[in-house]
C-alpha cells in the first residue's frame, strides 16, 4: 500500500482508493473559487438625497430605479420600504420637513411642515417618531410623532448668523445622546436631550480654519469612535473618545482628486468607508469606497450632481445587516 493513498471503508465494509491528489485538485478548485469570489466586482445600491438630483434610488448596475422630485438633505429607506426624507424649502413646504413617501405610488402618507427657515436632517425612531434638526434664529432637535406633536425640545448651541450652515446629520446615539456636527463652528457636539447640555466637543479645525474642515456628517462608530466627514476639507477622520485623530483619509491619500466636497460618509460592516463628493459634476466620482488601508474599491460616477447625503442598501445583492450610518 502506497502512503499516499487514503483507504476509508466503502460499502460493505470494502476499502477504497482515494488519492491524496484528488484531495489536493479539490482544493485548489475550492481555492480558486474563493479568490474569484473575493474579486468579484462590488455593486452597491444606494438611496441619493440632494438638490439637482432630488430623490433617487440607484441599483447595483447603475440604474435609476426610483425616483421622487423634491430637494432633500437627508433620507431613509425603512423597513416597509418607503422613504423618509428631510425636504429642503420648496413647493408646500417653505421652511423644509419631512415626509414619508410610499415607494410604489410616491404617496406622501406623513408629513411635518417646519416652522423655522430650514430643516436639515431627519431620523427614525422606535414607535413611530423621528427625530429632526430645525434651523434658523432658535436651532434645536425635536423629536416628534406622527401626528406632528413635538414631544421633545433640544437647544442646539452654534452660531445663528448663518442659518444653512449650523447644522447636519444630527442623530440620536445608542446612549440616549444627540450627536450634531456644526460647520461653521467646526464642532461635532455630543448634547444631553433632557438638559440641552454638551457632555463632549470633538473640534475639526486642528489644520486651521482656512481649510474649511466643516463637519457634515458624524457617525458614532461600534468602538466609541466617531467618524466625520469634513465637507470642504475634503477629508474624513476617524478619532477617539478623546478627539485624537486615529485615522483619516484624503486625496493625497488615495492618489487622485475624488474628494470634492466630502459631505455624506457611511461605515459599511466590512470596515470600509463610502464617502460622497457632493461638488462632482457630469461624469466625476459621486461616490467611492475606500479601505482601511485607504485604497479606492468601488465608485460611482452616474447622474449629473453630487449627492449630499446616502443610504448604502444592499452590496452585491446582500441587503446590509448592519447600518452605521443610522
Amino acid at each position: 500500500m502506497h502512503t499516499s493513498d487514503i483507504k476509508p471503508a466503502g460499502k460493505r465494509g470494502r476499502p477504497q482508493r482515494f488519492s491524496v491528489t484528488c484531495l489536493a485538485v479539490l482544493s485548489l478548485v475550492s481555492f480558486s473559487s474563493q479568490l474569484q469570489a473575493a474579486d468579484a466586482p462590488i455593486g452597491h445600491s444606494f438611496l441619493g438625497v440632494g438638490k439637482a438630483n432630488k430623490v433617487v434610488i440607484i441599483s447595483e448596475t447603475g440604474e435609476v430605479e426610483w425616483a421622487f422630485d423634491k430637494p432633500a438633505s437627508d433620507g431613509w429607506v425603512l423597513p416597509n420600504g418607503n422613504v423618509l426624507l428631510a425636504l429642503y424649502g420648496t413647493k408646500g413646504f417653505p421652511n423644509g420637513g419631512i415626509v414619508e413617501v410610499e415607494r410604489a405610488t410616491k404617496k406622501i402618507v406623513f408629513q411635518y411642515k417646519a416652522q423655522q427657515k430650514e430643516t436639515s436632517t431627519v431620523q427614525p425612531l422606535p414607535g413611530g417618531k423621528f427625530l429632526l434638526a430645525v434651523l434658523g434664529p432658535e436651532p434645536r432637535a425635536l423629536v416628534i410623532n406622527r401626528k406632528g406633536e413635538i414631544l421633545k425640545s433640544t437647544p442646539l448651541q452654534c452660531q445663528t448668523s448663518n442659518f444653512h450652515m449650523q447644522t447636519r446629520m444630527l442623530r440620536l446615539l445608542p446612549n440616549g445622546n444627540y450627536i450634531a456636527p456644526h460647520l461653521l463652528d467646526f464642532a461635532v457636539k455630543e448634547y444631553n436631550p433632557d438638559t440641552g447640555k454638551v457632555i463632549r466637543t470633538f473640534p475639526t479645525d486642528d489644520r486651521g480654519r482656512e481649510r474649511r474642515d466643516w463637519p457634515f456628517t458624524a457617525i458614532r462608530l461600534a468602538d466609541g469612535n466617531t467618524l466625520i466627514a469634513c465637507t470642504n476639507g475634503n477629508r474624513i477622520i476617524e478619532v477617539d473618545a478623546d478627539g485624537d485623530i486615529v485615522w483619516s483619509v484624503t486625496n493625497e491619500d488615495i492618489g487622485e482628486n475624488l474628494f470634492d466636497d466630502a459631505c455624506g460618509a457611511q461605515r459599511l460592516p466590512n470596515g470600509n468607508t463610502v464617502i460622497s463628493s457632493y461638488h462632482a459634476k457630469g461624469n466625476k466620482v459621486k461616490l467611492f469606497e475606500v479601505t482601511r488601508e485607504k485604497k479606492v474599491v468601488w465608485r460611482y460616477s452616474g447622474m449629473s450632481a453630487g449627492f449630499h447625503h446616502f443610504q448604502i442598501l444592499t452590496t452585491n445583492g446582500k441587503p446590509l445587516e448592519k447600518n452605521t450610518w443610522k
